[in-house]
């Protein structure tokens, strides 16, 4: 009888990983650092469309189980912008991480406005659950990069699924943040560059904010990562924020970093914020930094 319940147990899982394997259709494969740079699609039940994310298998992945690390991109971006340019393939190898990058919104949607401008609809669901009826069927980002897409990856790949971590750049720090404060706990580290800080009070937060989550601004402040720090109760944190001086968006106000020195410091939440002379608001400033980024990480991952 035991060996009859061993057997079925067997066949079950057996079952489960071969569903979930046919769920991803391999996009394309690349060897890099003695591991894979990977991109895959799969049809997405929280955004209900297909949707890409890149994946580095570091070489340790062969023989065993590894962190995970989320990467979230800004504004305009596809899965493509961290895999050919962020330049974290080298130094995920050496630590033994595996990274993720997904897409930054739902595609294809045919949803009216939705190609209109380049800071909201494609390419910017700005990692919420939109609540207006025009947005809610699709733009689930924050559901999807929360829940679906590690539950995907977790089915499919040797992670270490207790040892994750998040981060990302602009639009995409400002997905990390709240992801890593709304979930206490389910990610060990957080780090960003760039993020927008405090999207309640900035331009494209504003605009975001109130097409897809409508009039109710309390209902913004669950995914500013201001508002957020200030009612965190959950494991110490420790985030990293680089930040570049020449940033062109940091004078319009799109990005508010001073405001989340002042909210972590009234919230006793332990930040760095690195404010990097000369260095501007785009990938080139985040390959420089991405080595420190990665290491930040291994020291609550590994």
């Amino acid at each position: 009888m035991l060996f009859v319940c061993r057997c079925l147990k067997r066949l079950q899982w057996e079952f489960r990983h071969c569903f979930s394997t046919m769920a991803l259709t391999e996009v394309s494969n690349n060897k890099m650092f003695g591991g894979q740079q990977k991109v895959f699609s799969h049809e997405s039940t929280e955004v209900k469309c297909a949707m890409k994310f890149g994946i580095f298998l570091p070489p340790q992945a062969e023989s065993g189980k590894c962190p995970v690390l989320y990467w979230l991109s800004g504004l305009t971006c596809t899965e493509q912008n961290f895999v050919t340019k962020a330049g974290a393939q080298r130094v995920a190898a050496e630590l033994g991480f595996i990274v993720v990058a997904p897409d930054t919104s739902p595609r294809g949607c045919d949803i009216e406005g939705e190609e209109d401008g380049w800071d909201f609809g494609t390419g910017a669901g700005f990692y919420v659950n939109a609540t207006q009826d025009k947005w809610k069927n699709n733009y689930r980002m924050y559901a999807y990069v929360t829940e679906e897409l590690p539950a995907l990856v977790n089915a499919n790949f040797p992670t270490l699924p207790d040892k994750q971590g998040i981060f990302g750049h602009s639009m995409g720090g400002h997905g990390a943040l709240i992801c890593a404060l709304r979930n206490p706990g389910k990610y060990l580290s957080v780090s960003a560059f760039a993020p927008i800080c405090n999207p309640v009070n900035c331009p494209w937060g504003k605009k975001a904010f109130s097409g897809y989550l409508g009039d109710d601004q309390e209902s913004w402040k669950e995914y500013d990562a201001c508002c957020l720090v200030k009612k965190y109760n959950g494991p110490p944190l420790k985030i990293l924020v680089d930040q570049g001086k020449a940033d062109n968006f940091l004078p319009s106000g799109q990005l508010l970093p001073d405001n989340f020195v002042t909210a972590c410091a009234e919230a006793k939440m332990e930040l760095v914020m690195r404010m990097q002379e000369g260095y501007d608001h785009s990938y080139y400033f985040m390959a420089t930094f991405m080595e420190d980024h990665l290491r930040h990480h291994a020291k609550f991952l590994k």
